[in-house]
């Protein structure tokens, strides 16, 4: 049996690499689907015409399409959904993910095409709904389903949440022959190691999608991933994506040995809370590869934290940050603007906090509404915002402040300025000993200023004191490449590749050059 699984950002003039992903959720119902024997394809319509996208339905002739839908590509998911019903009318149409889990009731009533919306994590309740379609049976009564039946919306019994994550395929196995539209090396740089988060921020659905439950994929399996991910699509950098990566500490810690004892190799940024970091996990993260840890930090200002739930105060993320760097990691964080109520001072607090704290770099969002979350609920019971909100506004983001006025922007200016010097990390190497991703980020900005014999010098240490790393033989190889040696420069990148065949960015150098010299 036929399985389309497919997104669509919504997003069709954006024009950067990240819409050539999906989200990791689909990737495990792909992988979960493929493992069962199922011919699933996983498909990114995001950028397609809506011609391409029924010539492409009609062709794989699908017996379910399940698709995506997240709030900001709720619009363009229904449109997909009423595309795939012209296109194959006897399929049967599912949705699943956060939006349509949290407005479930409204999306069945406002949309008739859609058969079914998954409720939650779907690894099981997708596979067992296949099952029974491929047999031919009843699905009414499978679990975590919601459906329309005579003009009222059906629910059936909660599903359990899956007890073991390490009995999940990797998302990536099934990547190589069965997606389409997918930039396959940059979606398997995305790892998720757990599900869930402990906090109850009031502005983010996490807490109510996975019931402020915390599940961990066992170091082994982590490691066992990346190392996959490494030799398969020649790897060596890595993002994951857990909201809270140090919520078990001693898991966190296996991790990182896990990846020294093995000799991974590779370098990685992590998301954590700012409670949930000390030293002594900083210093094995580092060891391991970590160069960047992101902290939701969103304000400077107690007041603003309080509203926003966030039970963090702003000394404990000068604390945080001072071990970061003190680490030899970059800091990166995360801020929130346009709070309703969010006063000057408010602003100048989070400002101040910022140069106190000199991340490396941040980001900064308008506060949002997403269904699932206290500041929706509570907005709508105030009678601040329409309970349909979502169905009848088509903006991709439902700001809380209508007018939003220059704080983003005065937030973005205030962050930056934290870039380690030279001194920084000689410091770091006498306190923390030889660790490879110093030497990389010490290099890189030795580069940056032009002082090629001491990034040079770096990069050597690592291949002197590591030769399976391939990070040193890399970086030499883009640097000797910048100074015209193409001689040394090719002979690098070869050795990147006997360490790590799949290396893409070294297999295009070698091309690239040998055009050159054709």
């Amino acid at each position: 049996m036929k399985i389309l699984l497919a997104y669509i950002s919504g997003e069709s003039h954006r024009d950067d690499p990240y819409i050539n992903l999906v989200p990791a959720g689909l990737g495990y119902l792909h992988a979960t689907l493929r493992k069962a024997g199922f011919d699933a394809i996983l498909a990114n319509f995001s950028g397609w015409n809506d011609a391409a996208i029924s010539r492409e339905i009609r062709k794989f002739q699908p017996e379910i399409v399940a698709i995506s839908q997240w709030t900001h590509n709720r619009v363009a998911s229904s449109a997909l959904a009423r595309l795939a019903r012209r296109a194959q009318q006897k399929c049967l149409i599912v949705m699943g993910g956060a939006h349509a889990t949290f407005r479930c009731n409204e999306l069945l009533i406002k949309e008739p095409v859609v058969d079914a919306v998954i409720l939650g994590e779907g690894e099981e309740t997708l596979l067992e709904l296949a099952e029974r379609v491929a047999g031919h049976s009843d699905w009414l009564d499978v679990k975590g389903l919601a459906y329309l039946s005579a003009g009222s919306v059906v629910i059936t019994p909660s599903r359990p949440p899956l007890r073991d994550l390490d009995q999940l395929p990797f998302p990536a196995f099934y990547l190589h022959e069965h997606s389409l539209g997918i930039d396959q090396n940059l979606q398997a740089e995305f790892v998720i190691s757990a599900r869930g988060c402990p906090s109850a921020c009031s502005f983010c659905s996490s807490p109510g999608f996975w019931n402020r439950k915390i599940r961990f994929r066992s170091p082994q399996n982590v490691v066992d991933e990346i190392l996959f991910l490494k030799d398969t699509f020649g790897l060596i950098y890595f993002s994951i994506r857990d909201d809270t990566f140090t919520a078990d500490r001693r898991r966190t810690i296996e991790i990182c040995r896990l990846l020294i004892e093995r000799r991974a190799h590779v370098i990685w940024n992590c998301q954590s809370r700012v409670t949930a970091l000390d030293e002594e996990i900083l210093v094995w993260m580092k060891r391991a590869g970590c160069e960047c840890v992101q902290l939701g930090v969103e304000s400077g200002s107690s007041r603003i934290l309080q509203m926003l739930d966030k039970t963090i105060t702003p000394a404990q993320v000068e604390h945080a940050a001072r071990l970061v760097k003190h680490a030899g990691i970059n800091l990166s964080v995360y801020l929130i603007s346009d709070v309703p109520g969010e006063t000057e001072e408010d602003i100048s607090l989070t400002i101040r906090l910022m140069r106190r704290i000199r991340p490396d770099d941040g980001y900064v969002s308008p506060l949002a509404y997403f269904p699932g979350t206290r500041l929706f609920d509570n907005a709508v019971a105030e009678g601040r915002v329409a309970p349909d909100l979502f169905e009848v506004s088509g903006e991709p983001a439902l700001y809380a402040v209508a007018h939003r006025g220059t704080a983003s922007r005065r937030l973005l200016k205030s962050m930056g300025h934290g870039k380690s010097d030279a001194r920084d990390y000689a410091e770091i190497k006498r306190r923390i000993g030889f660790c490879p991703v110093t030497n990389v980020m010490a290099g890189e900005f030795s580069r940056l200023q032009g002082n090629n014999s001491a990034a040079e010098k770096e990069f050597r240490e690592i291949v002197e004191r590591e030769p399976d790393n391939p990070w040193g033989w890399f970086l030499l190889g883009e640097l000797y490449g910048e100074q015209g040696d193409r001689s040394r420069s090719r002979s690098c990148y070869q050795k990147v590749l006997a360490l790590v065949p799949n290396h893409q960015p070294s297999l295009k150098a070698l091309q690239d050059k040998k055009k050159r010299g054709q």
